[in-house]
Order: structure tokens, then C-alpha cells, then sequence
């Protein structure tokens, strides 16, 4: 590949002209109590404190990074590039308390990264030359600490602790594919081969402890969260409550399994931080156990808001017993007396009405007795974090039910919809498709679960389908492929693309885009995996997730409506763009390593999905569309800028005509993520796609701590809209308070 620079000069440093200044972060509890401190963290100057807080409690290695490294030999590998390992003759001569620590210099992150892929893309003839090896390096160097694009949280983890520092340890079960023959084999270690990736699908069978079973899932799940990844499988394998069992009996159903993944995952502290793990549980509506799925996050919500309601009303209860029990207007021989306490029977009474169980009164009374002025009685409140949450189930996932058309029909209609035995195919129970539909809706608007996954849809859209259905998705739902793949993501942020002028600078765009296509699939490359299957797959599909992030922010600040046909406009083509990007740069590596292991059986296919996303950038007619039962809502000329339409379209044209020549490197491209943490490191104000849902924020850290966030946007926006100077700065006030 030949790789242009835009942004970094031949012999200068990727960081000429960015300034970098030592800052403190510090993050505490509204109280005041410090959970996390690191100090003279060297970061770009112009970097929010939020970026910095995040890239330092989060990103920068914790521990066992040497003071002093030297090269590592390797014939054919230039200098510049050679791994490096902890220089033990240089660290013998420090005190013993300096020779190891934090990374502490943001440069050391963004080196670690665009080193390992470089190092990877060059020992493994990804670079025309050694030239186009270090301008990959230092652009990608440059696109990170300018915050135009950022990997997924385990690549921050993870990635380059072996090639940076010489950091290692014991594998941890992890399999690997040979890049020259496919051959999957065990990992001899923790880091030399990282894990990158964030988003898995994985398969699971109607087995309880054999390999892909119930009980392998957990181990295989527990693997992920160790490295900060997440994963999703579908459970409809698994047989329903009250089917037969081979060994005789009756299966005690899918959910008493399903809270079992659940509290082994709550027990995990992602990336070894303290990150939640993430986690994805997919079921198809014609489950057995598909109406205790669809209530049970429903049924638990209820269990916490109980837990909550109760211990306060016992507490005050109980207080209000051993309160009129020592009162002071009663003697000492009348205090456990309710005829002569009458204070003592009214709290007794009310503590009966508000349901306080009897043995708690006998019990306030018994200890007041023995000379107690009081119990601490434990309340609940419902903060996420709390123990309220950590006693009941069904926390630690997002759940989503699988619809097909035949089932949406149904509902439309009015009709029955059978319920099946997942052991002999028989229908288990027949229910009313539109009454199954409103339990949906009424759990989703009571708890925000279960979600939706349009089954039909997506596998028309399949661009490898003789290889299998799409049956699940990562925890987000962005990726979805096949049962045990894996895919790695980055997300540029699309206000730095915006000029001062408000004009969207298109090639910068474009660059960025094709670098790291380049780099997640040298990340697929050097990846290791929590199982041999998906080594296996992984390699022969090499999925991989360009995305972006801001996309809110970046339609406030040009004065647009976010839900409004131009908005919807602009939206279409920049994902149009990049993803034609994508998959013309995988072209392009195709041209020169040959396309994915799995494209000459599945050639068609992809092309036809290639063809229907052109379709779309072009504003086809729907009968021109292949294959598709629904057609997708096409990019609008009418609203969208013509030089962003122009762009894509072409990009379209080119990704379908190099397609066609040389077949695609990656079986999928692209995905649009939530990008939480990565979109916080890029100091984006709005995630994803979504639009912000407020200017100013607060977000809970799992690790404890919180983040004020205001969206830094807003004068930018109104500036745009035609306010003045004093308007501005009294509306920015008014958002964040005095």
C-alpha cells in the first residue's frame, strides 16, 4: 500500500506543532472524595480535562512499565520499528522504586498503537516501502493525538504492551490464526499477539458443560471481559423450560442459566479496570421461554424499586417504635405496655398498615426491652451501582428479541404466533402475535429492555451467507455476522473534519478513513481470540468496524435540525462516504494479499450488497434494489450539500469497480458504534450517532466518580444561528449554572 501524508513532514516528529502540557487528573465523588489522581500527565494542550481524566484512569497501562528500554533485533525490520523490551542493565542501576511504573506521556499510548500495527503491516508486506511504513506511523500518530479518530477501548488496553515495553505474561486460553495458512494455534502468551477486538458473536448450544456449551460460554465470556471486549450470542438453541432432558426429567429453562451468565459477568471488572463488561443476549420470538425473557428486566426493576420502598419503610417504622418506646412522657414500668403507650400502639399500627412484617415489630420491641435506643436496619437506594441492583438479575446484559417478517405480519394481522419446542420442533404454546408485541413495547418502555433485531432484514443484507445466518450481535448491536467472529472498531470524530468556515473537508475525511481501514485489519492480523473457532473465523472473514462519532454536534454547529430531511441527508452521505472508503481501501489491500478466505463462495452475494448500498447513494427506485424485501430510505439530492453527495457517489462507483476486479479484504467494513469512552477521549460532546439528550451531563463512572460534561459546542452553534456575543454567553451560563 502507498500511504500519503497530509497532516506530518519526512524527519520531523509525528507531534511537530502540537503542544503538549503537564496536567493533574482527578476524579471524585460529588462529596468530594478523590477516587482516582495521576499527576504531570503530558497530553495535548488543547485536550478537555474530560479527555485527559478518561485517557489517564482508563487508557494509560497502570503498572510495570520500564524506565528504560532498548531495541530488539530483527533482521529485515528497521530500527525505528523494532520491538523494544525493558533494558535490565539500565534499570539495575536505579532504586528499585523507579525502575517500573505508569505510562504518564500520551505520546507513549499513541506510539504504542500506530507501532504495533505499523510493525505488524510492515513485517507482513501491508507497505509498498519502508517510506510508506513510517507515514502510516506518523499519520496515524498525528490522527490520535488530534483527536480526529480513535480505536476501540481494548486497543488501548491492550495493544503494544509487548512491542512497546517487552510486557508479558501467561496465556490466558487464547487461540490465533496463522496469517500465511489459517492454521489456528494456541497462544504461548498474554500480549505478544494482543486482543484488540471489542465485538464478538458467539455461538451456544443446547449442551450444559461439553466445548460451545452453556458453561463453556461463561469461561469464553469471562476471557472477553478480562481484556475490555464485549460479546453477544443468541440463546435460542438452548431447550425451554419444562422439555425433555435425555437423562430423563425436565430442563429448569433458559432464564435459570441466563441469570447464572449474568452474575458471572456482573463479577468481572473489564480490561482489568473497572469497566463494566458488556454483554449481549439475543432470543427469537418464537422461544418458549420467550415471555419470561421479554419481563424479566421488566419483573427485576420491580424487585429493586420493592427492596427500595420496603427498607425505608422499615427503617422508619422500626425508628418510630424505639421512639415511642422511650419517650419521656411514659414511666418506665408502662414503656412495652400498648394500653398505657399509646404512642407505642400508634407506631405499632402504622408499622401494621405500611406492612412491616410481624417478627421485625417483635423484634424493635424485644430490643427496646433489653435497653436498645435503636437498629440499624440496611435501606436500598436505586442507584446502578447500588446493592439493590447487585442483589437482583439481569444487570449485566442488553437483551434483545429477534423478530422476523412473518412475525411483524402477524402482529399487523392480528394472528396467532406458535411458541416452539426447541427439543422436537412441536408448537409449545400458541399466543396472539399483537398481545406478545405488547408485552414487548410495555418492558421496553417500563425498563428500556428488551430491544430489536430485525432478523429478515438482516440477513438480507448478509454479505457471506452460504457461511451461515446472522443470529446475534455484540453487546451495542452495531456488529452483526456470523456466530463466533469478531470485529475490531475505530470512530473518527466529524466535528474535527469541520472548518472554520463550516465547511466538512471531505479529503482529510477520506484519508483518515483509509488509514484505518488499514489499521483494523492489521489488527485482525496480530489478534489472538478467547476460542479456536472464532481464530478461525475471524481470519477467514476478517470483519472489521470503521465508524464515527458527533454526528450531533456536528449538525448543531452547522445550524441544522437533527431530525430533519437535510439533517437525514447529511447523515446518509458521510456514512455513505466512509463506508465506500472502507470497502474501496479493502479493495485495495485485496489487490495486493489476495481478498478474504471466504469471498470466492460467497463473491455474489457481497457484490449484490455492494450494489444495493451504491443503489442507495444514487437515489435508485426501489425495483432496482437485489433481494431486498425492504429497501432502505436513499440519500436525498434535494437536501444533502452537492460536493458531499458528489463524493460519495463517486466513492460508491469506485468501491463496486475495484470490488469486481480484485474481491474485498474484509467480509464487513463498517459499523456505527456508540463510541461512550473513545467518543469522551476525542472530547466529542455528542456519542455515536445520537443527538445529545442534554448540554450538560453528568456521567457515573463505574469505578465510582463522576464527569460533568457540558457540550463545549454550543457558543460554536449559536454563533451560527445569529446570536451575539452577550445572548451567547447568558444562554452558556444559564446551561451551566452559577
Amino acid at each position: 500500500m502507498r500511504i500519503e501524508r497530509r497532516f506530518t513532514k519526512v524527519g520531523e516528529s509525528p507531534f511537530a506543532g502540537i503542544e503538549f502540557k503537564a496536567r493533574t487528573s482527578r476524579i471524585s465523588n460529588p462529596d468530594g472524595s478523590v477516587v482516582f489522581e495521576a499527576k504531570d500527565v503530558a497530553v495535548p494542550a488543547d485536550w478537555s480535562q474530560v479527555a485527559v481524566d478518561v485517557l489517564a484512569q482508563k487508557y494509560f497501562r497502570k503498572a510495570g512499565i520500564p524506565a528504560a528500554v532498548r531495541r530488539v533485533k530483527e533482521d529485515g525490520v528497521p530500527t525505528w520499528l523494532q520491538k523494544r523490551e525493558a533494558d535490565t542493565e539500565a534499570l539495575a542501576s536505579m532504586p528499585a522504586d523507579k525502575r517500573f511504573g505508569p505510562e504518564s506521556d500520551s505520546r507513549q499510548v499513541f506510539e504504542r498503537l500506530a507501532g504495533t500495527w505499523t510493525y505488524w503491516g510492515y513485517t507482513h508486506n501491508y507497505f509498498d516501502s519502508e517510506e510508506d511504513a513510517r507515514a502510516f506511523f506518523d499519520e496515524v500518530c498525528f490522527a490520535l493525538a488530534t483527536q480526529r479518530v480513535a480505536p476501540n477501548s481494548p486497543q488501548w488496553f491492550n495493544t503494544g504492551l509487548n512491542w512497546a515495553y517487552g510486557i508479558n505474561g501467561p496465556s490466558q486460553g487464547h487461540y490465533y490464526a496463522e496469517p500465511d495458512t489459517g492454521r489456528v494455534k494456541k497462544s504461548t502468551s498474554a500480549y505478544e499477539r494482543p486482543q484488540p477486538h471489542a465485538c464478538f458473536i458467539q455461538s451456544v448450544s443446547d449442551d450444559l458443560v461439553n466445548e460451545g456449551g452453556i458453561m463453556d460460554l461463561w469461561v469464553r465470556e469471562a476471557r472477553l471481559f478480562k481484556y475490555g471486549s464485549g460479546t453477544g450470542s443468541n440463546f435460542s438453541n438452548v431447550r425451554g423450560e419444562g422439555e425433555p432432558l435425555s437423562g430423563g426429567g425436565r430442563s429448569s429453562g433458559l432464564m435459570s442459566f441466563l441469570k447464572i451468565g449474568d452474575r458471572s459477568a456482573g463479577a468481572i471488572k473489564s480490561g482489568g479496570t473497572t469497566r463494566r463488561a458488556a454483554k449481549m443476549v439475543v432470543l427469537n420470538v418464537d422461544h418458549p421461554d420467550i415471555e419470561n425473557y421479554i419481563n424479566w428486566k421488566l419483573v427485576e426493576e420491580q424487585k429493586v424499586a420493592s427492596l427500595v420502598t420496603g427498607s425505608k419503610q422499615i427503617e422508619r417504622s422500626m425508628a418510630a417504635i424505639f421512639e415511642a418506646y422511650w419517650a419521656d412522657t411514659v414511666a418506665d414500668a408502662d414503656r412495652a405496655d400498648v394500653k398505657k403507650n399509646k404512642t407505642l400502639a400508634i407506631a405499632i399500627d402504622a408499622a401494621r398498615t405500611a406492612l412491616v412484617p410481624d417478627n421485625y415489630i417483635h423484634r424493635a420491641l424485644q430490643l427496646a426491652e433489653q435497653g436498645y435506643k435503636g437498629i440499624k436496619f440496611a435501606t436500598f437506594d436505586t442507584d446502578w451501582n447500588s446493592e439493590a441492583y447487585a442483589t437482583v438479575s439481569g444487570q449485566n446484559s442488553n437483551n434483545s428479541v429477534r423478530v422476523t417478517n412473518e412475525f411483524m405480519q402477524a402482529v399487523e394481522a392480528g394472528s396467532s404466533w406458535d411458541l416452539v419446542n426447541r427439543t422436537n420442533g412441536a408448537a409449545a404454546r400458541t399466543l396472539d402475535a399483537k398481545e406478545l408485541w405488547g408485552q414487548i413495547a410495555y418492558a421496553a418502555w417500563a425498563c428500556a429492555d428488551p430491544g430489536l433485531q430485525f432478523d429478515t432484514t438482516i440477513n438480507e443484507w448478509h454479505t457471506c451467507p452460504s457461511a451461515g445466518r446472522i443470529n446475534a450481535s455484540n453487546p451495542c448491536s452495531e456488529y452483526m455476522f456470523l456466530d463466533d467472529t469478531a470485529c475490531n472498531l475505530a470512530s473518527t470524530n466529524l466535528l474535527k473534519y469541520l472548518s472554520q468556515d463550516n465547511q466538512f473537508d471531505i479529503e482529510t475525511f477520506t484519508h483518515v478513513n483509509r488509514l484505518m481501514t488499514l489499521a483494523l485489519e492489521i489488527s485482525v492480523l496480530m489478534a489472538q481470540f478467547p476460542s479456536r473457532e472464532i481464530a478461525r473465523l475471524s481470519y477467514r472473514y476478517r470483519t472489521t468496524g470503521l465508524g464515527y462519532a458527533n454526528l450531533g454536534t456536528l449538525l448543531m454547529v452547522l445550524g441544522i435540525p437533527y431530525d430533519s430531511p437535510k439533517g437525514t441527508a447529511i447523515a446518509g452521505a458521510i456514512s455513505a462516504l466512509m463506508t465506500a472508503t472502507a470497502y474501496a481501501t479493502s479493495a485495495e489491500i485485496a489487490a495486493e494479499l489476495g481478498p478474504f478466505a471466504g469471498y470466492a463462495k460467497d463473491s455474489e452475494s457481497m457484490l449484490r450488497v455492494i450494489r444495493n448500498h451504491r443503489r442507495a447513494a444514487h437515489h435508485a427506485d426501489d425495483s432496482e434494489y437485489e433481494g431486498l424485501t425492504i429497501t432502505p430510505t436513499p440519500i436525498d439530492p434535494m437536501h444533502c450539500p452537492q460536493p458531499l453527495l458528489a463524493a460519495a457517489r463517486a466513492e460508491w462507483d469506485r468501491a463496486l469497480e475495484l470490488g469486481e476486479k480484485h474481491g474485498y479484504r474484509n467480509a464487513q467494513t463498517t459499523v456505527l458504534a456508540p463510541t461512550g469512552t473513545i467518543g469522551l477521549v476525542m472530547d466529542c460532546d455528542t456519542s455515536g450517532i445520537e443527538p445529545d439528550f442534554a448540554l450538560v451531563k453528568f456521567k457515573k463512572l463505574a469505578g465510582g466518580g463522576y464527569f460533568k460534561i457540558i457540550n463545549q459546542s454550543v457558543p460554536r452553534a449559536l454563533r451560527v444561528l445569529g446570536y451575539d456575543d452577550a445572548a451567547i454567553d447568558r444562554i452558556v451560563n444559564h446551561a451551566r449554572g452559577t
